[in-house]
C-alpha cells in the first residue's frame, strides 16, 4: 500500500526542515569553541592571569550565549612553567584547555625557563588586550611620589623591599630592576621577594611585609576595588592612561624612562588538530570584533591590542627576541630552549 501523497510531502517538508538544524548540530559538536572547556589560570588567585580567563570566559559568553561557560582551572608553579611544561609534553592539553599567558610568560620563555620548549611547542591563539605594569606602595607608605622612591633607592636600594609574582628574571623583577638602574644604583643590589602571582604579592603589601609592589595595573585596581590599601605611584604606558587610571602619572612624566606593556591572552596545545585552532582562533576574533567587547575589555582593566593567527605568532617571536636582548643586558642566565 502506497503512502497517500499528502503524508508523503510531510515527510519529505519535516526531512528538510531538520536537516539545517541537524548540520548546524554535527558542526558544533565538532567545534571545541562551542563546547564545555576549561581555561587554566596558571598561578594563584587574584593576578593577571585569573583576570584574562575571566575576560575569555565573559567575551564568549557575550556572542555565544548558548555554549556552556569556561570553567576556571588553577595551576600554580613557576608563573606558568608548570602549566606550559605539562601542556607541551603532552600531560596537560586538548582542543577544550586553554592556557591563559602574559608577556611575562614570553620573557620566561625567551630565557628557557619554561624547560626545554620552543614557542612552537604550542599554539598561540589570541591577545585579549593588553595591561601595563604599575610601580605601587601601600597606601602608609613614606612615598608620596616615584621621585621620593627613586630617591630612596639612590640612597641604599637594599633598604627597599619589592615584592611581586614570580623570581629574579621574572617580568615583575625586570621592572624592579629597570627602576632601580635608572635611579643609578646596581639592580644587582635590589632586595626582591618572590611570589606565585601578584595577589600573594599584593597581600604581602598589604601587611607591610613588603615596600613595593612592580606589577600590573589591572591586578593593582582589583585589590584596590576590593578595599586594598594601595598607592600607584606611576603607571608605565607611553602616554597617560584613561578610565581608573586617570590622574595616574606616566614614569615618564617623572623622569624615568620605564615603559612595561603587559599582554594578555591565550593558548593551546600544539597536538590538538588543525580545524580545532582554527575554531578558537575565530571564535576569539569574533569575541574581540563584538560591539560590546571594548567596554567588557575596559571592565576587566585592560587597553586594546587584539591579535590572532599569523599576526599573533609574529608578535610573539619579535617579542621574544627583544626579551632575550634584555635577559643579556641585566646579565640574566639563559638556559638553551
Amino acid at each position: 500500500m502506497s503512502t497517500p501523497p499528502t503524508r508523503r510531502h510531510a515527510l519529505r517538508a519535516l526531512c528538510a526542515l531538520l536537516m539545517p538544524f541537524s548540520v548546524r548540530a554535527m558542526a558544533a559538536a565538532n567545534d571545541p569553541s562551542e563546547n564545555a572547556a576549561d581555561c587554566v589560570i596558571p598561578a594563584k588567585a587574584g593576578g593577571g592571569f585569573a583576570l584574562t580567563c575571566a575576560l575569555a570566559r565573559d567575551a564568549l559568553q557575550a556572542v555565544r550565549p548558548a555554549r556552556p561557560p569556561l570553567t576556571q582551572r588553577y595551576l600554580p608553579g613557576g608563573i606558568g612553567a608548570v602549566a606550559f611544561d605539562r601542556v607541551a609534553t603532552g600531560k596537560l592539553g586538548g582542543p577544550g584547555t586553554l592556557v591563559a599567558f602574559s608577556s611575562g610568560s614570553l620573557l620566561n620563555l625567551a630565557q628557557g625557563r619554561f624547560g626545554p620548549h620552543s614557542p612552537s611547542a604550542v599554539r598561540w591563539i589570541a591577545t585579549l588586550g593588553t595591561d601595563y605594569g604599575v610601580i605601587a606602595v601601600h597606601r602608609d607608605s613614606p612615598y608620596k611620589r616615584l621621585q621620593d622612591l627613586v630617591a630612596a633607592l639612590r640612597q641604599d636600594p637594599s633598604r627597599i623591599a619589592f615584592g611581586a609574582g614570580g623570581t629574579v628574571g621574572s617580568q615583575d623583577w625586570v621592572k624592579a630592576a629597570l627602576l632601580v638602574r635608572a635611579a643609578g644604583r646596581d639592580h644587582k643590589a635590589m632586595r626582591f621577594v618572590s611570589f606565585e602571582g601578584g595577589g600573594d604579592a599584593l597581600g604581602a603589601m598589604q601587611g607591610k611585609h613588603v615596600d613595593v609592589f612592580p606589577g600590573d595595573a589591572a591586578e593593582a585596581l582589583q585589590a584596590i576595588a576590593g578595599g586594598a590599601a594601595v598607592r600607584l605611584l606611576a603607571v608605565l604606558s607611553d602616554k597617560r592612561l584613561g578610565g581608573a587610571l586617570t590622574g595616574v602619572p606616566t614614569a615618564r612624566e617623572q623622569g624615568i624612562d620605564l615603559v612595561w606593556p603587559t599582554v594578555r591572552g591565550l593558548y593551546l596545545s600544539a597536538d590538538v588538530p588543525e580545524a580545532a585552532v582554527r575554531a578558537w582562533v575565530a571564535a576569539f576574533g569574533e569575541a574581540s570584533a563584538a560591539p560590546g567587547y571594548a567596554a567588557l575589555r575596559e571592565q576587566h582593566g585592560l587597553y586594546p591590542f587584539a591579535l590572532t593567527g599569523a599576526a599573533l605568532d609574529d608578535y610573539v617571536q619579535a617579542q621574544i627576541k627583544a626579551y632575550r636582548r634584555l635577559a643579556d643586558e641585566l646579565g640574566l642566565r639563559r638556559w638553551p630552549s
